[in-house]
């Protein structure tokens, strides 16, 4: 039986900040990333790793289309009076709706994936703002070049409202009749409750039932910021309440947010003091020289602690 070749090609580690060929992809379609964006001819071509930069309370809108389950903000066009609304999920997953009354809705949890969210938010949107006809805007394929969502709307920072349920998806119908009852008490019941912090920029409280989670989109440079995460974890201040953990990071959309476990029972309000307090020590944990050695330890130990966004 001939031998097996000693002569094998190793795996190539990844650069710091870019994503590893086992990791998620981070264009969001829930694949490893060699099989989407990192596979030879695999995937389109337009993948950005930072989409929704330059967008208004960036690290909100992440956190909307990743793990929040129901929230909902108003976005002010740079041209024209149409009202528009962003929400997480709209009915179906659609990409956008034009309501009876001529108002849009923008959906940012949707089915497809072109590589470039901000460009199909853009595109639905130009769609939408197209017509009055009331009904749902699709993306069937992918949308070309084009202005960004970025491109369209005001530089104003989002007013977030993070719901209990799906109750938005009808809250303009003045009579609703027993069939939408249904169809929303079945879909809210899958929401987890969630909280979005107001000390700080997007974090948001989350009870998944066996757990609570503090999850937190930081806008920070990825290496820069776990440097930083390193020294408050060295420093053992990397606490957000009584009996948190620090259990890592997932990586969106170009962005790094650092996750905790929490206690059942902790709840949202406890957070906001200890939140306030860990931003002000990463601020100063940002601006440090060269690591130690007990926090070059540290830092491999986080980088190699990627989560699962749900």
């Amino acid at each position: 039986m001939a031998k097996k070749s000693r002569n094998r090609t190793q795996p190539t580690a990844s650069a710091p900040g870019e994503v590893g060929p086992r990791q998620p992809c981070p264009c969001g379609s829930g694949k490893r990333y060699k099989a989407c964006h990192g596979a030879a001819g695999g995937a389109a071509p337009t993948f950005v790793a930072r989409p929704f930069e330059g967008m208004p309370s960036e690290c909100d809108v992440i956190a909307l289309r990743e793990l929040v389950p129901a929230a909902t903000a108003p976005l002010t066009l740079k041209e024209g009076s149409r009202t528009v609304r962003l929400a997480t999920l709209l009915p179906g997953a659609a990409p956008a709706m034009v309501r009876d009354s001529g108002d849009i809705w923008l959906g940012l949890q949707v089915q497809h994936s072109y590589g470039n969210p901000a460009r199909d938010l853009g595109a639905v949107l130009e769609a939408a703002l197209a017509t009055e006809e009331p009904g749902i805007v699709g993306l069937p394929t992918a949308p070309g070049e084009g202005p960004s969502i970025q491109d369209l709307i005001s530089d104003t920072a989002l007013d977030i409202t993070v719901h209990d349920g799906f109750d938005y998806w009808i809250d303009d119908i003045p009579e609703r009749d027993a069939s939408m009852e249904a169809a929303l008490e079945q879909a809210n019941g899958g929401v987890m409750p969630t909280s979005r912090l107001t000390s700080v920029e997007a974090a948001y409280w989350t009870n998944v039932g066996t757990k609570e989670h503090l999850r937190w989109v930081m806008p920070h440079p990825e290496d820069q910021l776990l440097d930083a995460l390193a020294r408050l974890h060295a420093a053992g201040q990397d606490s957000v309440a009584d009996g948190s953990r620090f259990v890592g990071m997932f990586r969106a959309h170009g962005l790094l947010a650092p996750v905790w476990d929490l206690p059942l029972g902790t709840g949202a309000d406890v957070l906001e003091g200890p939140a306030k307090a860990f931003a002000a020590d990463l601020e100063k944990a940002l601006e440090g020289g060269d690591l130690t050695a007990a926090e070059r330890s540290a830092r491999a130990g986080l980088a190699n602690r990627q989560v699962t966004i749900r």
